[in-house]
């Protein structure tokens, strides 16, 4: 890349397992794909985002990655691929898929070719990810994670980000280790977990309890433990979360507290569905609300404030799109 020094360039040469260096293929340009990309980049990796938002595409070409985080700001360079253009971007050493989760199975095919060596890994929300990259790369090739890090998107190609865990479903092959110390070398902290299903149902609980409300009700995270009511329907969406994983043979302890918890550690993030309803886009509720609705159904567990919850976001949506 113009501008790296010899000595970097050359060390890429040796591969991502044994070198600083390793070429990152994020698919997304939005809040989370934009912090990750930023704080990769500023690792030293080459780093491209994929997507098809002209303005951010445009933004990040010209500025660069712009990250804000509570000890200072920064920005990092990336190159970036129209997908709109070019559906196939060149091939990775890791490849991210970060769009939203309607969007997985669009970006799958074009994600599983750019894999070097490997699947793609998706940090994405919701239910329905992994098995769209599957369709494309092949059952187990796929990395699974689950990230609680935050990222509220200020503009095309700036962001205002909150470092968090990710936690990677580990593999035999070592993909999985890989991708968490790419992580951690850029200062995001990542293990590895062999029950990683169980931590997707987990995550699923609170995305459920908290990401429906802040759009409905605009507000932030931490907001909604201000509120007895809301604090009630957090507690109830989380509980049929997991019940639904209960009938899957997953544990999910404390599902209310693991909400309430979640809020509290986020309070001041804006969640990505909020963000999504403000500027007319489509939600993930489908993937969120929509999948506990429908696995709860062929289960045979009730889901009644999943299913409220999925029907008043979808209304809320369709008033707030663009006409």
């Amino acid at each position: 890349r113009r501008g790296r020094p010899a000595t970097l360039r050359a060390r890429r040469r040796r591969g991502p397992l044994r070198s600083a260096l390793a070429s990152v293929l994020v698919f997304g340009t939005g809040a989370l794909a934009t912090f990750l990309g930023g704080r990769l980049s500023r690792a030293g990796h080459d780093v491209t985002l994929a997507g098809t938002w002209a303005a951010a595409l445009a933004a990040i070409a010209r500025d660069g990655l712009r990250v804000e985080e509570a000890d200072g700001s920064f920005t990092a360079t990336a190159r970036v691929h129209d997908l709109a253009s070019r559906p196939d971007p060149a091939s990775a050493d890791f490849v991210l898929v970060l769009v939203k989760a309607h969007r997985t199975a669009s970006v799958a095919p074009a994600a599983a070719a750019a894999a070097r060596g490997g699947g793609p890994a998706t940090l994405q929300n919701g239910l329905g990810n992994r098995e769209a990259l599957e369709e494309a790369a092949g059952p187990g090739r796929v990395l699974v994670g689950a990230t609680t890090a935050g990222a509220t998107l200020l503009g095309p190609g700036r962001v205002r980000g909150h470092v968090a865990e990710t936690v990677v479903g580990e593999t035999r092959d070592g993909r999985a280790g890989a991708l968490a110390a790419l992580l951690q070398g850029a200062g995001l902290p990542a293990r590895l977990a062999p029950d990683v299903d169980r931590l997707l149902w987990s995550k699923l609980a609170a995305n459920c309890a908290i990401n429906p409300l802040t759009a409905l009700h605009g507000v932030s995270n931490g907001a909604l433990l201000e509120r007895p009511e809301w604090r009630s329907t957090m507690a109830a969406a989380a509980a049929e979360v997991a019940a639904v994983a209960a009938a899957r043979g997953l544990r999910i302890p404390e599902p209310a507290e693991l909400a309430f918890d979640v809020a509290r550690a986020t309070a001041g993030n804006r969640s990505s569905m909020l963000q999504d309803v403000e500027r007319g886009a489509a939600t993930e509720i489908d993937a969120l609300s929509g999948a506990v609705v429908r696995e709860g159904r062929r289960l045979g567990v009730p889901t009644p404030v999943n299913a409220a919850l999925l029907e008043a976001v979808r209304e809320h949506e369709a008033a707030a799109a663009p006409r």
